[in-house]
């Protein structure tokens, strides 16, 4: 089913093409430059360690891939433009704002979610922190916070409470958890354990 967003895109873009001179269509054949635009794009990627053969429209967001198409629900949508990290993913390890990255962008590749930290029922170990020092209210934003921290540590960027708090300024929590956050991750990269 598609997105109300994409529903818009092909009608603005079939809008556009059969409105432009034919000069600009190079062949004046609009009916082929519309089917070109509509046709879906093969996308070969590895999400929380399945495999998936997909097509998928031109421009949807590696974000609406993961929620509409997929139905992996736990990544979620806050700003849509990259600037409140509620929609942190890991791709091939480094954290990404899954809605500023094109799905097709990602072919071939090894996406994790939140839903992918878990094993089986034992959590894992920035999970089980977060709950223990209460680093979440609401709980929106709470799987960005979570990927993000975990990316903080791979990256060897929790040092400090300082260093932890500028790393994870792209994160918004809009309850204010931040010092929370900030003692969940600093008692993971203390533990030792590997992740």
């Amino acid at each position: 089913m598609d997105s109300r967003r994409s529903f818009l895109k092909k009608t603005t873009a079939i809008t556009a093409l059969s409105l432009a001179p034919p000069a600009i269509l190079n062949a004046g054949n609009h009916h082929e430059a519309i089917a070109s635009f509509l046709e879906k794009t093969p996308l070969q990627i590895e999400i929380n360690g399945t495999n998936y053969k997909l097509l998928v429209d031109p421009g949807v967001s590696l974000l609406d891939l993961l929620r509409e198409q997929i139905g992996l629900t736990g990544t979620k949508k806050g700003c849509d433009q990259g600037h409140c990290g509620a929609c942190i993913v890991h791709v091939n390890g480094k954290r990404v704002n899954s809605c500023l990255t094109e799905a097709v962008e990602n072919n071939g590749k090894k996406i994790t979610t939140i839903e992918g930290l878990a094993k089986g029922d034992k959590l894992h170990p920035m999970q089980e922190a977060f709950i223990k020092h209460d680093a979440f209210q609401c709980g929106y934003c709470t799987s960005g916070q979570i990927m993000s921290a975990i990316a903080c540590i791979k990256e060897g960027q929790a040092g400090s409470p300082e260093d932890i708090r500028e790393y994870m300024s792209d994160n918004i929590c809009r309850c204010g958890a931040y010092p929370n956050i900030v003692a969940a991750i600093t008692e993971v990269k203390n533990s030792g354990l590997p992740f």
